[in-house]
């Protein structure tokens, strides 16, 4: 395959990445040749805990390692990317908002996430297992080419002991360089620490007491290590002496009481704690990219300590790391997959398409902060995706905006599957809001959309559609979808005085020589311009202002003889989904 020149667009931040990869991948083995079989492999990375629902939020720490390797594919370079479920990390508490669970789920907190039971009533063997598997849709929904890889697997198969017994015995190096960031507690000082997710978390507990401050200015006894207990299974274990020579471990367990000595040349029932494990994975697999979030970015943390480990413990590279900012949701504070009920990659590919979704990880620099949209800004959303693709189309789309679009459509290995007639979301949704999923109805609004080029059957629309349809259903409160009414407002029909009598009138006559969506935008912006005594074809600039506000209150109108309030779905795709003959009811003065 053909090596594509490194690119020089200084505005892709996909492919100023790409080049960083490439170059360092070079540089660890220089002189190596990247288009045959013998060509070393560019490894990227991510880290995925299932210790409750995966959310958005997560999804970046897969989407910015994905973008970079399939624009290293492109250039035809051979790449892996890696994907660590964090399977074999603690159950560290119970999450709020999942089905099925509630406080008994507390007894099984210290286990292996794979050692906790699934909630009730899931398909799968075990905790982590179930909520992998929504994310492992998701991903695959997204085009996502990843090797998924177990933590749980790779610790019990022994993949790992040379890398734990070589920790263990340098386990008084490791305490020296993570001493050198531990927080010290000055005389008369409150300590003052920033907040901690939850790997540092696991990171402060797993070196347990044993890290604590000997009071002679270093730690005594020391291990980067924790044994799960042999009887209850938990993490809630103190390693009370280990032998360098015979691998000899004794360990105690503080929740059961239980303890035993072990060979740790033989024992493969636990891990290293996570500021060591870090590090130890990025030397075992060659990661030279992984980007991490602003928690373990920052000074002291799990990626900046992870540096000095991997360098100075494993002998191997730190990798390349962007820091990525959070995800949010519209209306929602920042995500934590352990308190639940926050949207994962498969609630939002229910009420978007893949696509969408790729570019709103692809158009932002990691470092940007951005929201994805559950709410009415999705409509908006998805006409800024549209008046892209138009932009892409027609050749005069800016060149980053261009790249971050090509990235969201297809990957190296091929086109993502898209609507064949992408008609307008905000329309499809009013339709979807007022049919209430009636295909029939349906498919008679879409044909009448436009009569000159005719939607033939529903598929065209989909999967676009169904996205709407889901959108309506799931994220609308039932108090704000639209009902039109059965009857005509006779009461407000008879107030009407000669002005508002007369724009029904107009409204009613271009009915039929105005049945389209166009037509019909032509003709409800229109009757008040002739009212005025204007032309209907005249312009903003034509017009007096006293125009608009007439629109308003002619709109209104129409909203509350159609709906019974003075909003709603854009008026003339109401009209077509209505349809002329209600119409015609429900507005004849």
């Amino acid at each position: 395959m053909p090596i594509v020149a490194q690119s020089t667009d200084t505005t892709d931040w996909v492919s100023r990445y790409a080049d960083e990869v490439i170059a360092e991948s070079e540089r660890r083995a220089p002189g190596a040749k990247h288009d045959g079989a013998a060509a070393p492999v560019v490894v990227v990375a991510s880290g995925l805990s299932p210790s409750g629902p995966i959310h958005l939020g997560n999804l970046r720490e897969v989407m910015t390692p994905h973008l970079v390797a399939d624009e290293i594919r492109r250039r035809g370079y051979q790449v892996r990317h890696l994907i660590s479920w964090d399977d074999y990390d603690r159950y560290r508490k119970v999450p709020a908002g999942v089905h099925g669970i509630d406080e008994s789920w507390a007894e099984h907190i210290g286990k292996p996430l794979t050692s906790v039971p699934a909630p009730a009533g899931s398909a799968y063997p075990n905790w982590a297992e179930h909520f992998k598997a929504a994310m492992t849709e998701a991903l695959a929904e997204l085009g996502v080419e990843y090797d998924g890889i177990s933590q749980t697997e790779q610790y019990t198969s022994g993949a790992y002991r040379e890398q734990v017994l070589h920790a263990m015995k340098h386990r008084a190096d490791i305490d020296a360089i993570l001493d050198q960031y531990r927080t010290k507690k000055a005389p008369g000082k409150k300590q003052s620490q920033k907040p901690v997710d939850e790997a540092e978390l696991e990171a402060a507990e797993g070196s347990g007491a044993a890290s604590e401050d000997d009071g002679s200015g270093g730690t005594s006894g020391y291990f980067p290590y924790k044994p799960y207990c042999g009887q209850c299974e938990k993490d809630l274990t103190t390693v009370v002496s280990y032998d360098d020579e015979t691998t000899e471990l004794v360990y105690t367990c503080t929740a059961c009481g239980f303890g035993e000595t072990v060979r740790l040349n033989e024992f493969d029932r636990g891990k290293l704690v996570w500021k060591v494990d870090w590090p130890m994975r990025w030397a075992y697999e060659g990661v030279i990219f992984e980007p991490s979030g602003v928690d373990h970015s920052s000074p002291g943390s799990s990626f900046v300590v992870g540096g000095q480990i991997v360098r100075e413990i494993f002998d191997g590279v730190q990798p390349i790391g962007p820091m990525y900012a959070f995800v949010g949701i519209s209306g929602m504070a920042k995500m934590s997959s352990s308190k639940g009920g926050v949207p994962t990659p498969a609630d939002a590919l229910k009420i978007m398409e893949a696509p969408l979704l790729r570019w709103l990880y692809a158009r932002r620099k990691p470092n940007q902060s951005f929201k994805i949209a559950f709410d009415q800004e999705i409509q908006r959303l998805y006409d800024e995706w549209d008046k892209l693709e138009a932009k892409v189309a027609d050749g005069s789309a800016l060149p980053a905006d261009a790249a971050a679009h090509s990235r969201a459509v297809r990957t190296a290995a091929g086109e993502l599957p898209r609507t064949p007639r992408p008609l307008p979301y905000r329309t499809l949704a009013s339709v979807a809001d007022i049919t209430a999923g009636a295909e029939d109805q349906t498919l008679r609004i879409l044909r009448d959309l436009d009569p000159s080029d005719p939607i033939t059957s529903l598929d065209e629309a989909r999967p676009r559609l169904d996205r709407a349809e889901n959108w309506i259903t799931t994220q609308v409160p039932a108090d704000a979808r639209t009902i039109v009414r059965s009857e005509p407002d006779t009461e407000l029909l008879s107030s009407l005085d000669d002005e508002g009598r007369e724009s029904l009138r107009l409204l009613l006559e271009g009915l039929d020589s105005h049945w389209s969506l166009d037509g019909l935008t032509h003709l409800v912006y229109g009757v008040p311009k002739v009212q005025a005594g204007f032309s209907a074809d005249a312009t903003a600039k034509e017009l007096p202002p006293e125009i608009k506000v007439a629109q308003r209150s002619f709109f209104a109108l129409l909203y509350r003889l159609l709906v019974t309030r003075e909003t709603g779905p854009r008026l003339p795709t109401l009209l077509l989904a209505v349809g002329a003959d209600r119409v015609r009811k429900l507005l004849a003065a």
